[in-house]
């Protein structure tokens, strides 16, 4: 009887386990269909118990299928406890190896290593993933202290460290190919195995860190509580924190070293879990780890299984997977302050006006640098024998091919800037540029298809389907963050979740060596090379238009950031107005995404640059900002066209790492 009592009285598994179990038994059933293809049920018994194999089936099950499936699931389990880590060390529900920087400080880490220091690759791939992913999550850190580690804050610091990395790194690929061509399979997440090896490594680290986690658990199930709270039952913070930190990490960069960068795991896992029911720390410690071994395996599995035998990275799969869950969580995530407020006294919009004679005085000063910008990209540059200044007749045989080039990039970071300015007016959000939510990457993500599906297109054309792209995504963007009113957090996610589409594709792309990638990559990092004087013309008749219609937008540029109330009291039609900057945004960033690519940060870093010298007049404000877009960019072409002479790096490569390095030096300065 008494044994009847315990059995009745035994917790029942509570739903994240058991879907996790349901999950973990369809891998199960696909690797035995996988397995099946390659080789009789008959004669699993003798694979299984690694026996000598004399067949290439054979040796495909034990040495390829089953190692695979293992590091699967061994990789699924990291990334998930590296995901329940982070999200409860800072207190972050949207916080994973991917958001907070940690793959794209190990990606750095690893080109550069591979380029410069060859020998240290001897101490493994995971070392220095280690090494980067550890700067790169430190320096996020840092930059979201001083903001008291407030949740937007950690992922926004870690975004665009994360963008400005990812675009260092691309810079160094795209100037050393041939050196780094085996980092495209590993960046798209290939689970692709050769031999056990992986899985072996995989499994000691996994085990190791499950073993410290048993130590630590009980302390880190303490930061649920308030920080007094947690002080007064003699919880060190500080140690602990740094603990699970550091364990984190780990487990994300032996992930990234071994395997690949794969996304998403590490948000989905615990997402999940929390959302079956899994409330309590331990229960997410146990259930997260579980549901991503669960999930990384069925989806590898399933790849497997529908590919027909052409390789689909599981990473780039994961991210195409795991942007809708990203935008679904951003809907039911509660902002972390309101959208209207954030640096600054009076709001990001607002401040002390400048007098008439004061913001003229700015103006010319502006075109006055923007002018010496373009004189030196046209004088001045490189020549095999070092830094030569071009004059005369020398000058004028080099202006055909150097002024289309700085004319686009111009007219390009003029338009971003519009976009930039138009969108902050319109969500009232100091950060709602079109790179950073993800209008940008729309623009992209339709000239991809596009490229696959029509023959080679003209500028123009190829302009109008980047502004259809454009348009569809902000009108996205803006519906998933209307109920939050704009909130900075949500804005910045569902960018984040456009942009690691766009990833995942051309990781795709790149793994498959589609030669049409080449130019898809070319629009991507806002290559210039191929510009002509006529393609320019274009550009710049485009930019010179936005100018000359920018008063006409005034009034409302104005009045919306005030709210829908005050502007139907002023007799604003709020829909009508509301269409208009929409559509105007997503025209210039269109056009503009064809030269300079969808992650310059132009968008975000000129209206900035305005505001800081103390423009804030509207219409002077977005010309302010039109001026310091155009200067960036010119300067970027010039920056690449010259640093790494005789190779030459994409313009928007270039104008993402500016911008990124001056976003990240705004808090050290404030």
């Amino acid at each position: 009887m008494a044994e009847m009592a315990l059995v009745r009285n035994a917790p029942l598994p509570d739903r994240a386990t058991l879907l996790a179990a349901a999950l973990l038994g369809l891998a199960v059933c696909l690797l035995g269909a996988n397995a099946q293809a390659l080789l009789p049920p008959a004669r699993w018994p003798a694979i299984l118990t690694f026996s000598a194999a004399v067949d290439l089936p054979s040796l495909m099950l034990r040495d390829a299928l089953l190692p695979r499936f293992t590091v699967s699931l061994l990789t699924g389990a990291a990334l998930g406890l590296a995901g329940v880590l982070f999200q409860q060390v800072l207190r972050n529900p949207l916080a994973e190896p991917g958001t907070l920087g940690v793959f794209a400080g190990a990606k750095c880490a690893l080109v550069a290593a591979t380029l410069w220091l060859p020998g240290a690759l001897v101490l493994g791939w995971d070392v220095i993933a280690l090494i980067g992913g550890g700067a790169a999550t430190a320096i996020v850190l840092l930059l979201a202290a001083r903001q008291g580690f407030a949740p937007l804050q950690v992922i926004l610091s870690g975004l665009i460290l994360s963008l400005s990395l990812g675009s260092l790194a691309s810079m160094l690929m795209a100037t050393h190919f041939d050196a780094v061509n085996d980092l495209y399979t590993w960046e798209a997440g290939s689970l692709v195995q050769n031999g056990w090896s992986v899985a072996s490594a995989l499994l000691l680290r996994l085990a190791l860190a499950g073993g410290i986690c048993a130590l630590l658990w009980r302390r880190l199930a303490l930061l649920d509580l308030e920080e007094d709270g947690a002080r007064s039952l003699g919880l060190p913070l500080a140690t602990t924190r740094l603990c699970g930190l550091l364990l984190a990490v780990a487990l994300s960069a032996t992930v990234a070293g071994l395997v690949g960068l794969i996304s998403f795991i590490g948000l989905a896992g615990p997402a999940i879990a929390r959302l079956a029911g899994a409330r309590r720390f331990r229960d997410r410690l146990l259930a997260a780890p579980l549901l991503g071994a669960a999930l990384l395996a069925v989806t590898d599995q399933a790849l497997i299984r529908v590919s027909g035998g052409v390789e689909i990275p599981a990473g780039a799969v994961c991210a195409l997977l795991g942007a809708p869950l990203l935008i679904w969580l951003v809907r039911r995530v509660r902002p972390s302050f309101d959208a209207k407020g954030t640096a600054g006294d009076a709001g990001p919009l607002g401040g002390r006006l400048l007098s008439a004679a004061a913001i003229r005085r700015r103006l010319l000063l502006a075109l006055a640098v923007c002018a010496a910008v373009l004189a030196l990209a046209l004088v001045l540059g490189r020549v095999p024998e070092g830094w030569h200044l071009s004059w005369g007749e020398e000058f004028r045989a080099l202006l055909p091919w150097r002024l289309p080039r700085a004319a686009a990039a111009g007219s390009a970071g003029l338009m971003l800037a519009l976009a930039g300015c138009l969108l902050q007016r319109l969500t009232g959000n100091a950060i709602a540029s079109p790179e950073l939510i993800g209008v940008s990457s729309g623009a992209a993500l339709l000239l991809i298809v596009m490229s696959f599906l029509l023959p080679p297109l003209d500028r123009v054309s190829t302009m109008g389907i980047a502004a259809a792209g454009a348009f569809l995504a902000l009108m996205a963007v803006l519906r998933v963050s209307r109920r939050s009113n704009y909130a900075a957090d949500h804005l910045v996610l569902s960018g984040v979740a456009l942009g690691a589409v766009i990833g995942a594709l051309v990781s795709y792309l790149a793994a498959l060596g589609d030669p049409r990638i080449l130019r898809v990559i070319g629009w991507l990092s806002g290559s210039t090379y191929a510009v002509t004087p006529a393609e320019s013309v274009i550009v710049a008749g485009f930019a010179a238009a936005a100018l000359a219609l920018l008063p006409l937008l005034a009034r409302w540029l104005a009045i919306l950031p005030l709210g829908p109330g005050i502007g139907r009291e002023l007799g604003v039609a709020e829909a009508g107005s509301r269409l208009v900057m929409i559509l105007a945004a997503a025209l210039l960033t269109g056009a503009a995404t064809l030269i300079a690519g969808p992650l310059s940060f132009v968008g975000l870093m000129a209206p900035s640059l305005a505001r800081l010298a103390g423009i804030r007049t509207p219409l002077a404000h977005a010309y302010a900002a039109a001026i310091a877009g155009a200067s960036i960019m010119i300067a970027a072409d010039w920056i690449g066209r010259t640093v790494v002479f005789p190779w030459q790096v994409p313009a928007g490569l270039v104008a993402t790492v500016i911008g990124g390095a001056f976003y990240l030096a705004l808090p050290v300065r404030r």
